[in-house]
């Protein structure tokens, strides 16, 4: 079945909306109401402070930091515009015909993607499943995810991870060496392609898959970007496999937003019973948060029938990304908990927000902080315990 033709959208407004993506105050989800709400990204740009505040959770100051970033953003604009035609990216935005289908469901989705290389959202790279794990990985967890890859790319999926070193560094190679493709999500912009002893890896990437990133091209490697990346690498992907993660790691939070944000099929590899790093994932095989993978024919069957949808067009109608899901990663009340490390300025201010669910946005807006602090705080505060999820919100978790 063809996709469904999409008009190209006119470069006065794929202007405006990368100027939109690089003004202050704005975000994914604030950006997608001012396009509703406008009717396009050339009239947000010239609306008022006053127009701005009749969107949803937008008050006067925040309307007015977005107006004086809009006015600075055209030159802003046309100076990354320049960085990316030196680089050779791709811009690809929300509503063109390049732009990933299942990343497209979701309320959060990048408005717009830097890509580099060539990624095949319509063909070769139509069917992804992302695999994740931890940085400091064992020869095991290595092992494993280059297996796993190997066998999906020898079946036709394309292999979706972050970069990094690690399971992901591994994931890449196994898709590459079992003659498939592989997708990259950098928690950075493309001029820094991170970590950079994978720079042999990246240029094997770009010969049979993509780079990609939402953040603008000078931006540097942070913690604070990679939990939005994270959100990313499930939304691309028809299911997400964990292969090697201990009982904090980052890689489970990624677990988590694919199963209670996105619908998600996820997937764990069992390690060893006595090895700190697969903690996490026994932990998630344990209270039912993920399904047990310990052959690659495990995952491909399951992603079959999401496949299925995603090629006839029913996938966001199928697995749709849900309000309030059950929590499906409460640790065992039996297991002993860690002495969580003391709270922060920033960290107190997020919490005294969240005695009801809270959006990031409205955590945002409540503090005043940047979406990008507040992501990576609310991920930690996760990690801690000290803070779960309602659906898409957070709330404090009453249960410690």
């Amino acid at each position: 079945m063809d996709a469904p033709s999409v008009s190209p959208m006119p470069d006065a407004e794929r202007f405006a909306r990368l100027r939109l993506t690089l003004t202050p105050g704005l975000g994914p989800v604030l950006i997608a109401r001012a396009l509703e709400y406008f009717g396009s990204a050339s009239a947000a740009c010239g609306a008022s402070p006053a127009e701005f505040e009749q969107l949803d959770r937008v008050g006067p100051a925040k309307a007015a930091i977005i107006a004086a970033g809009l006015k600075a953003s055209e030159q802003i604009a046309a100076d990354e515009l320049a960085a990316v035609r030196r680089a050779g990216v791709t811009l690809t935005f929300k509503g063109d015909a390049d732009y990933p289908p299942l990343l497209s469901e979701l309320p959060d989705a990048p408005p717009m993607l830097y890509v580099l290389g060539s990624p095949e959202w319509a063909g070769a790279d139509r069917f992804p499943v992302a695999i994740v794990g931890s940085r400091d990985c064992t020869h095991y967890g290595q092992e494993q995810a280059r297996r796993f890859a190997g066998s999906f790319a020898q079946a036709g999926l394309c292999v979706v991870s972050g970069g990094a070193r690690g399971v992901d560094s591994a994931a890449h190679h196994g898709a590459l060496v079992g003659g498939g493709r592989t997708i990259a999500v950098l928690g950075c912009g493309l001029n820094h392609l991170y970590p950079p002893e994978n720079k042999e890896l990246f240029g094997r990437i770009l010969d049979h898959g993509a780079v990609v990133s939402e953040l603008p091209m000078a931006t540097p490697p942070s913690h604070e970007n990679f939990p939005a990346r994270n959100r990313i690498i499930s939304g691309l992907s028809l299911g997400v496999l964990v292969v090697e993660a201990g009982e904090r790691s980052g890689a489970l939070i990624t677990a988590k937003v694919a199963a209670e944000d996105h619908g998600r099929d996820v997937f764990a590899v069992p390690g060893r019973v006595d090895s700190p790093a697969s903690r996490g994932t026994l932990n998630l095989l344990k209270v039912g948060g993920a399904a047990i993978a310990t052959e690659p024919a495990d995952v491909i069957a399951a992603v079959e029938a999401a496949a299925h949808h995603l090629y006839r067009g029913t996938h966001a109608e199928r697995f749709p990304a849900v309000e309030a899901r059950p929590m499906l990663f409460e640790p065992p009340p039996s297991l002993p908990k860690e002495r969580s490390p003391a709270l922060n300025p920033t960290q107190s201010a997020i919490l005294e927000t969240l005695h009801e669910p809270s959006s990031v946005d409205a955590v945002c807006e409540t503090t005043g902080l940047p979406i990008a602090r507040v992501r990576t705080e609310l991920t930690l505060l996760e990690i801690q315990g000290r803070v779960r999820r309602h659906g898409s919100k957070f709330i404090i978790n009453s249960k410690l």
